[in-house]
């Protein structure tokens, strides 16, 4: 005996997607998850091989079993505590609250998306925008950095390519892990920056908890070894000059280093520099309270009028993509020499001594990372031509100006990179630039800054400006 059952369309469809979702998740999603791994664990074993850091345990823990660990971290454990009760709330509320900071910190490195997705990203993005060069490097230093040691990259920050070109020239050495900003958490981008092992920070928060969470894992992660990069100068530069350093990601570095633990924490200074900061003006606008800001339409309109710069450009066989983006890698500091030599121990300090001490270690960082600057054709040449006011300059006479701005540079030790190994080449490169940007007017063979772009130009030029032979006491840059 048979009957027939009549179910509406949206039943038999609620049925038909669960059906399905039980298909994937109990058949497919297993398979896929084998299938990662898999080729994670081939790409952990070949990239172990010619690593000079290698992977962390650490960074192969199942990201759950890290956030369990950050949560029932004894220190986050009593900081909930006084949380609690210093707003008077039930205890699992500030647990609940844990939860989620420990949730949207925690990253889940994966080696195959690092060095297979990852990688190739960097490589294909940094090289298709700019001619990539590493000017400086003190392999001796680096190479001498023992395998046990917790590794941690200090850089400056002009622009967010920072991260994809350091991660990129880096990638032979070690797997980085960044602090990236909330501008990154949007769905698919903040998966894959998660991968990449990479973790979100709330820029300034306030939140004494959230501060204390974050505190605790970046302590985790360097006593475990991992190696970091971190910008102290927390944000993109506004007018071209390094930004005044805060360094409390660094003071929550040093308390993963332990004095007379297994591991010593090396900082490692990176200067990074460009002839082109696709940010530019973004930045100086960012800068300028009283300039109007432009709305979410005319940033998306601006952002397309690029491209299209770009292409036809592209089409006309006259691009020549951004110019120089060079990266010089500095001599390693080790804390535990450092502090050997001036006699501290960062574990046993009085909360006052060691913000002071934190700070003398982070300004002796960024003052070797600001010594580690490339002076590339850009800077050299908006230097030159800002000196020169509304006076118009020849070529040649240009060429003999960088020639002597060169010859103090390399007096103060200042890394010059030199395209193709010739000043001629590299001072012609910066003046097409910046001509191709309209930035400078050329007429009967002279060329003078043009007044509207006098900020842009400043804007490169100050950041060469404090490896001049007389910089200014007030480091304002070039006025």
């Amino acid at each position: 005996m048979s009957a027939s059952i009549t179910l509406p369309l949206w039943l038999a469809l609620a049925i038909g997607a669960l059906a399905a979702w039980a298909l994937l998740d109990r058949l497919l999603m297993p398979s896929v998850r084998w299938w990662v791994r898999s080729r994670a664990n081939r790409v952990l074993d070949e990239v172990g091989r010619r690593l000079k850091i290698s992977i962390r345990p650490f960074q192969q823990v199942k990201r759950q079993a890290l956030i369990d660990r950050l949560i029932f971290d004894e220190k986050v454990q009593q900081a909930a505590q006084a949380f609690a009760d210093a707003r008077n709330m039930p205890r699992e509320v500030a647990l609940d609250q844990v939860q989620r900071y420990a949730r949207e910190i925690v990253p889940a490195f994966n080696a195959y998306v690092y060095f297979r997705i990852g990688y190739w990203l960097g490589k294909t993005l940094s090289r298709s925008l700019y001619r990539v060069r590493i000017g400086y490097t003190d392999d001796a230093g680096l190479n001498a950095i023992p395998e046990s040691s917790t590794v941690v990259f200090v850089m400056n920050h002009r622009s967010n390519m920072d991260y994809i070109i350091a991660s990129y020239l880096a990638a032979e050495r070690a797997a980085l892990s960044y602090a990236v900003g909330e501008w990154a958490r949007v769905w698919g981008l903040q998966q894959l920056i998660r991968a990449m092992g990479a973790y979100f920070v709330r820029r300034n928060s306030k939140d004494e908890l959230y501060r204390r969470v974050l505190e605790r894992y970046i302590a985790m992660a360097t006593e475990a070894g991992v190696t970091q990069a971190v910008y102290p100068e927390g944000g993109l530069t506004r007018d071209g000059l390094m930004r005044e350093p805060r360094f409390g990601v660094l003071d929550y570095m040093l308390r993963g280093f332990h004095t007379n633990g297994e591991r010593d924490l090396v900082f490692v200074p990176l200067g990074l520099n460009y002839d082109r900061v696709l940010e530019d003006r973004t930045q100086l606008l960012a800068g300028d309270a009283a300039a109007p800001k432009p709305s979410g339409l005319r940033a998306a309109a601006r952002t397309a009028a690029f491209i299209g710069g770009q292409l036809w450009l592209l089409l006309r066989s006259r691009w020549h993509r951004l110019g120089y983006a060079c990266v010089n890698f500095g001599t390693p500091v080790s804390v535990r020499a450092w502090a050997a030599g001036r006699g501290i121990d960062f574990d046993h300090l009085a909360r006052e001594q060691r913000q002071a001490e934190v700070a003398a270690l982070g300004r002796h960082l960024m003052d070797q990372v600001g010594q580690l600057i490339p002076v590339l054709p850009v800077p050299l040449v908006a230097t030159v031509l800002l000196q020169q006011g509304e006076r118009p300059i020849a070529e040649l006479e240009l060429k003999s100006a960088v020639a002597e701005l060169v010859r103090g540079l390399e007096a103060r030790n200042a890394r010059l990179y030199l395209p193709r190994g010739d000043w001629d080449y590299a001072v012609s490169a910066g003046l097409r630039m910046l001509t191709q940007r309209h930035l400078v007017d050329e007429a009967d063979g002279l060329y003078r800054a043009k007044p509207a772009e006098v900020p842009l130009l400043r804007y490169y030029a100050n950041s060469i400006v404090h490896l001049l032979p007389a910089p200014s006491p007030d480091r304002r840059g070039l006025e």
